[in-house]
């Protein structure tokens, strides 16, 4: 009988692992060994901080909670230490804070990653932790476009005070 029960508890384990996966914007599952009790406090504040959820949880758990998604790229990464990051609202933050941990702790590794739907490996999740905050973005897609409106009113200025100069 306490066989079923455990059957029942890791089944309702992946079925919230999956429930996990579909609403993530992003994932990323990394090898977090070698961190001190400080270090990982330290990183799970980042995490908390920036509305991710990071959870330790058991690889064969997670691997079945993937491939029952139709995602078995993750089966090679998910042997050894991993933890998993995942984030409904950011889909950024989870590899910026894990790259900048990787960074100042001069430990632990980033294995693969997913940005909605689609799988990313070290570097994917490296190139995605580059990307500036989206206000920044914002920011420079603004700047660019207005900066053809700036010029035009500039030149159509200069245009007008060269014809007051001519009469």
């Amino acid at each position: 009988m306490a066989s079923k029960e455990v059957l029942a508890a890791k089944e309702e384990q992946v079925e919230a692992i999956k429930a996990k996966i579909s609403a993530a914007k992003s994932i990323v599952v990394i090898d977090y060994m070698g961190l001190n009790v400080a270090e990982d406090t330290a990183f799970r504040k980042a995490m908390r901080t920036a509305g991710v959820d990071y959870q330790v949880l058991k690889n064969r758990l997670v691997k079945r909670a993937f491939n029952e998604l139709g995602y078995t790229v993750f089966d090679e990464a998910l042997n050894g230490p991993s933890a998993v990051a995942f984030s409904d609202n950011d889909a950024i933050a989870p590899a910026k804070i894990i790259v900048e941990s990787i960074k100042k702790f001069n430990k632990m590794k980033a294995k693969c990653g997913m940005v909605e739907g689609e799988f990313l490996d070290e570097n994917g999740v490296k190139a995605i932790a580059a990307i500036p905050p989206r206000e920044i973005l914002i920011a420079k897609m603004l700047g660019s476009m207005q900066s053809p409106i700036t010029k035009l009113a500039v030149c159509l200025s200069k245009i007008a005070e060269q014809k007051e100069q001519q009469a």
